[in-house]
């Protein structure tokens, strides 16, 4: 019997490496070895499509931007610079939260312009060398946002250069009142010509979606898109039985070749995948495929899990923003990389973080979904919320998807975690998700 692999196959790197932890230009270290955190939570239109990201940073006023353009590059800016906004964002627009301090002296331009939208507060009186220091960026590339906009006639010249106005809900007017952006806005132009998109943020819930979207925002950031209504009385499909029980075996070591091939089979959408890729020009083979286990055995382990994973997926993720399917590659490869930094299985973690979605997937409860899925009742236990040793690293993760720092280090502190390591995990993890998605669509 082939020697079970320290995490499965599937989990292989196929992305640069981030580089270690504890050697020179750790993840998030400051010069007196202090660990930044550094996240990113999705941006949605109104149809559910990414339209970028807004990347998070802990103590942003404090220990970002002092008026030292070396601080700045190795605080906020030093990932972006180590490993490039592509890693975080794959091309698309990063949302970075400025100063008019950081504006005016100039520390952003460290970063791409043509991926970098700057986050302008807008509460204050605008400086004339606030306003002066717009012209050059929005020349250079940049895209600016004003925060919590509301028209008056002192932010006018910011927004007349604004390419986006940003709204946090829970600093508009209590409901049922009329929503404060229902009055006549300005319809100010983009230096581009376009006019300015709005983007409500905090929006964690299908309320909070649908206030805002008639409202007239066109951008949504915020949890809602993981937390869909769940549909009443919605059982479990009988085809899922198979599905749950082939994910268990692509993600439990080595490959059994007889079993997964029988799994196979009653999956008719996988079945027709597997043989239409092994058949197509692509594989050049001189003789049709027409069963599994050849198909299996031409393809390669590696790849077949790939494709077999992605597919199962997809379709439990099918009429769901599609952001919904990369961060669950994300947490699954997240939580079996930091395994080994508390004792826990790495297949069993994989497995628990590429389900922790299934509810918004399938618009099914966890309860209703945990007893059909084959594994050992603590991960059952954690998948329902349960804030056990097996769950510690999950936690962790969607604390950090939240942005809450503090809950990050109590409970880093209470488990005995490695934050430097959990932080390199999760910039590799990022990269992972994205390749994998890249290499198998």
């Amino acid at each position: 019997m082939p020697t079970q692999q320290p995490f499965p196959p599937s989990l292989a790197c196929t992305d640069r490496a981030a580089p270690d932890p504890s050697g020179p230009g750790s993840v998030g270290a400051s010069p007196a070895g202090e660990v930044h955190y550094v996240s990113r939570q999705p941006i949605l239109d109104v149809r559910g499509r990414l339209h970028g990201y807004d990347l998070l940073f802990r103590e942003f006023r404090e220990t970002v931007f002092r008026g030292d353009r070396e601080l700045a590059s190795r605080t906020i800016l030093d990932d972006s610079v180590l490993f490039g906004l592509e890693r975080y964002t794959s091309g698309l627009p990063a949302f970075v939260e400025c100063t008019a301090e950081t504006l005016i002296e100039g520390l952003v331009q460290v970063l791409p312009p043509s991926m970098t939208v700057l986050r302008i507060p807008a509460a204050e009186e605008p400086s004339p060398e606030l306003i002066a220091a717009c012209l050059p960026l929005k020349a250079a590339g940049f895209r600016l946002a004003l925060d919590n906009y509301t028209p008056h006639r002192r932010l006018q010249p910011l927004a007349e250069r604004a390419d986006y106005f940003c709204c946090d809900l829970d600093r508009l007017a209590p409901r049922p009142q009329p929503f404060q952006l229902n009055a006549p806005m300005p319809r100010f132009k983009s230096g581009s010509g376009l006019s300015v998109a709005r983007l409500a943020r905090k929006v964690d819930t299908l309320e909070d979606f649908e206030y805002a979207r008639a409202a007239g925002f066109t951008l949504f950031q915020g949890s809602y898109f993981c937390q869909p209504q769940m549909l009443k009385n919605r059982k479990v499909p009988a085809n899922r039985f198979f599905q749950f029980e082939l994910l268990r075996h692509l993600n439990g070591g080595w490959l059994d070749l007889r079993k997964i091939s029988e799994l196979v089979l009653r999956d008719a959408a996988l079945t027709y995948r597997l043989l239409r890729l092994v058949n197509s020009p692509f594989c050049a083979l001189r003789q049709e495929v027409r069963s599994i286990e050849s198909a299996i055995l031409f393809l390669g382990e590696d790849t077949f899990r790939r494709i077999a994973t992605l597919s199962i997926l997809s379709e439990f993720n099918g009429g769901q923003p599609p952001e919904i399917l990369q961060m669950s590659l994300l947490r699954a490869r997240f939580c079996a990389l930091a395994a080994d930094t508390c004792t826990l299985n790495p297949a069993e973690q994989y497995l628990l973080g590429i389900l922790s979605l299934l509810p918004a997937m399938l618009g099914i409860p966890m309860e209703a979904l945990t007893p059909s899925l084959p594994l050992r009742p603590p991960i059952r236990e954690a998948l329902e919320g349960t804030p056990n040793a097996e769950r510690s690293l999950l936690t962790w993760l969607e604390c950090h998807e939240r942005g809450d720092w503090p809950q990050c280090d109590c409970l880093a502190a209470t488990r005995e975690l490695n934050v430097g390591r959990l932080l390199f995990c999760y910039v590799e993890a990022v990269g992972w998700a994205k390749a994998t998605l890249h290499a198998t669509g």
